[in-house]
Order: C-alpha cells, then sequence, then structure tokens
C-alpha cells in the first residue's frame, strides 16, 4: 500500500506541471490550469516631436534698426511660409536652401512687424507661428546733398576739374567719426585721401594731389538705420560720381602780370592780366578788406555771362569814397572764391600785363575772359602766385592751400 500511494502522487504532479506550460485545443480552461491571453496590437500613433521656431529680431523686442535682417528658423519641423506686415506693406523675402527665411529688404524707421510663420512638424500637421518687434524711431533723420562747391549741388556723372574735392553735406549736425565711417570713396585710377570738416554739418574729401585726368570718383553714402549722432539717423543712403576728364590748371602771377593755362601739363594758353592793387580798406562791419588777390590754388566755383559788382557788397558804399566802385553786366564770369575773386573782362584796364589794378579779380581782355568763360568748367585750379595774401581754406574750395600732410584727419 505504501508503494502505490507514492505513484499515485508522482502522476499528479506531473499532470499538474504540464498543465501550467500548455493550453488546451479547445480554448477552455481545465479545473486547476490558466488560459492563454492573445497580445493586442497598440492602435495609438507615435507623437510628433514639438517645433521650435526662432525669429530674429525676437519677439516683443523694440528700438531694432532696421537694416537688420529678419531670420525665421524652424528646428524639428518644416518652415513652409512667413509673412512680415507692417500695416498693408509687406516685407519681401524668401526661403533658403537651408531651410531659413530671411528678409530681403530694408525695414522702414518707427514701424511694428507682424511675422507669421508656418511649420509642419514630422508627421505632417500644420502650425501657425506670430510675433512682432519694433524698429527704432528717430527723433531727427540727417538728409545727404552732395555739392560742387557751397553755390552748386554736384551732377552725378558730370564731369569736373582737377581740383573739385567730394563734398557732403549732412542736414544736421553729425558725429564725425561716425559720418565718416558710413563714406566709401572709390577712385579709379585709386587714390589716398583725407577729410576735412568745414564744419559739424559738411565734409570734404581730397587726393594728396590733384586728380589726374581720366579719373572717376564714386561715392557712396551708407547711412540709412546708422545712428549720426544723440538720436540723429540717416535718412537714407545716397551716391554719385563724377569724372575728371583732363587736368586744367592756371597759373596767374601777380609779379609778371601773366595767366598761363595748362592741359594735361602742356602749356595752351597765356593771358595777359591785372591782379589786386594791393591795400585795403574797412568793411561796413569793421573787418579789414585786402585788394590783393588771395595767394594759392583757388579752384573754380562759378561761371556768369554777365555780373554786376560793386563796392557796396562789403560795406563802401558812399561814392565820394576813393574805393567806392559800381561795374554793371561785366562780361565772362569766373568766380574763384566766396569774397567775391573772379576772372572777368576788363575792358577799360589798359594795363594788363604790366600792372596790378584791381580789387582782387584777375582782370584779362574780352577775347580772354571769353576763352576762360567758354572752357574752364568747375573744379579746375586757379593758383595765384607772388601775392602776400593767403587764400583761407574756407574761402571758396581752399582745400588745397593746405599741404597734405596737415589737411584735416
Amino acid at each position: 500500500m505504501i508503494q502505490r500511494r507514492k505513484v499515485i502522487i508522482g502522476a499528479m504532479g506531473v499532470a499538474a506541471a504540464a498543465t501550467a506550460a500548455g493550453c488546451s485545443s479547445s480554448g477552455k480552461a481545465s479545473t486547476g490550469t490558466t488560459s492563454w491571453v492573445e497580445p493586442v496590437a497598440n492602435t495609438e500613433k507615435p507623437a510628433a516631436a514639438p517645433v521650435q521656431l526662432t525669429v530674429t529680431p525676437a519677439s516683443a523686442a523694440t528700438g531694432v534698426v532696421p537694416t537688420e535682417p529678419i531670420v525665421v528658423t524652424a528646428a524639428g519641423g518644416t518652415l513652409k511660409s512667413v509673412k512680415v506686415t507692417a500695416g498693408k506693406t509687406e516685407v519681401d523675402g524668401s526661403l533658403q536652401a537651408d531651410g531659413t527665411w530671411r528678409s530681403t529688404g530694408d525695414l522702414a524707421y518707427g514701424k511694428t512687424y507682424n511675422v507669421v510663420a508656418t511649420t509642419t512638424d514630422s508627421l505632417g500637421a500644420s502650425s501657425e507661428h506670430t510675433s512682432t518687434f519694433a524698429t527704432v524711431k528717430p527723433s531727427a533723420l540727417a538728409k545727404i546733398t552732395f555739392q560742387a562747391n557751397g553755390l552748386n549741388a554736384l551732377k552725378t556723372g558730370g564731369t569736373y576739374g582737377a581740383g573739385q574735392p567730394v563734398i557732403v553735406a549732412f542736414s544736421r549736425a553729425v558725429n564725425k567719426a561716425a559720418a565718416e565711417k558710413a563714406i566709401e570713396i572709390k577712385t579709379s585710377p585709386a587714390v589716398e585721401g583725407k577729410f576735412y570738416w568745414k564744419d559739424d554739418k559738411t565734409v570734404h574729401w581730397r587726393p594728396a594731389k590733384y586728380w589726374a585726368a581720366g579719373t572717376t570718383v564714386k561715392v557712396k553714402v551708407n547711412v540709412f538705420g546708422v545712428k549720426l549722432g544723440k538720436d540723429v539717423y540717416g535718412e537714407k543712403n545716397a551716391s554719385t560720381d563724377f569724372q575728371v576728364r583732363r587736368q586744367l590748371i592756371a597759373v596767374s602771377d601777380n609779379r609778371t602780370h601773366l595767366t598761363k593755362v595748362y592741359i594735361d601739363g602742356k602749356l595752351v594758353r597765356t593771358m595777359k592780366s591785372s591782379l589786386g592793387k594791393g591795400g585795403g580798406t574797412t568793411g561796413a562791419n569793421g573787418e579789414k578788406i585786402s585788394y590783393w588777390t588771395a595767394g594759392g590754388p583757388h579752384v573754380v566755383l562759378q561761371k556768369l555771362r554777365k555780373h554786376s559788382m560793386s563796392s557796396a557788397s562789403y560795406g563802401v558804399s558812399d561814392p565820394k569814397d576813393p574805393n567806392y566802385y559800381v561795374s554793371e553786366n561785366i562780361e565772362y564770369c569766373t568766380r574763384i572764391s566766396y569774397s567775391g575773386e573772379f576772372l572777368h573782362a576788363a575792358p577799360w584796364n589798359k594795363s594788363l600785363g604790366r600792372a596790378n589794378l584791381s580789387h582782387g579779380c584777375i582782370n584779362l581782355s574780352e577775347a580772354d575772359a571769353k576763352w576762360v568763360y567758354e572752357n574752364f568748367q568747375l573744379g579746375d585750379i586757379v593758383d595765384v602766385k607772388n601775392t602776400p595774401r593767403e587764400l583761407q581754406i574756407w574761402n571758396g574750395l581752399g582745400d588745397w592751400t593746405v599741404p597734405f600732410d596737415r589737411y584735416g584727419r
């Protein structure tokens, strides 16, 4: 009996083990057994990674410089489109090869810009992102003009003489260093040059020597978005250019009473002259008036077919004064200083080539004065020699009266 009982117990243990390790063919659980559960497939879609959008300038930024580009990038997704507007104005821009969007035009001062970007995530779902920023609003804007001199604007594409400096005029006082940094001057052939500030609004630039024949001068003033002073910004960029086709230099000698004209180094005309008689008087405001023709290189400023001259222009208006004079409709006048020095016809002067009798002008015969009027151009040089009075740098374009190593900055 004892041996049989052990056999039965052993068989039951084997059966129990088999039941735990398998399942019935009918799928029904037997008493004391566990049913097999078929695994269920996961039907949920994986979540897309969030798109990280970066907009420059940052949202809510203020005081943005209008030349700063707008750049939009998307990480973790694809940038599909970007629209930037300020009111009804839309900013041009395009998608780049690397998938970023970049504006292609300048913005405007004092505007609020809205940026709307559309992206798709890794699963193709679209979303829209918005941001805003505001550009700087200056208290004042400085306008740019180009001058031939204080009497004439520079004509873009025009032809000027070998002494014509580059003159940039700002409508407001500016920071000189900031303004110079914004001015780009290229010449062909290339030459070194320096700036000279007439005042805090007007700057000149000249090379070490007179322009060579055939020189081209190109000027760009890139001031838009540039702070030129305390809350003063450049209104807009400006550019100009001019040519120097031939080099004309006239030399008028106070001692020999001759004016010789050289074109590209060759003497082309010699003219009998009569320069300032010397001495002087006192003007209406107490200033000293000199009757010497100023010495040094002058630059042609203006040409007038007829011009009236009078001592009243500097305060001598009494006809009894020995220095009083009125000369109306003087012909063929070529101005070389702001103080009233001209080369002009003086048919009344019978001492041309022999004596100096004028009040400071260079008297010529009518034929010579006409030739000068017809052949000289703005920017040409008239260099007066052997006179005790010096031309001041501010009296016309006296830029060339100062040696280059002491000129400007």
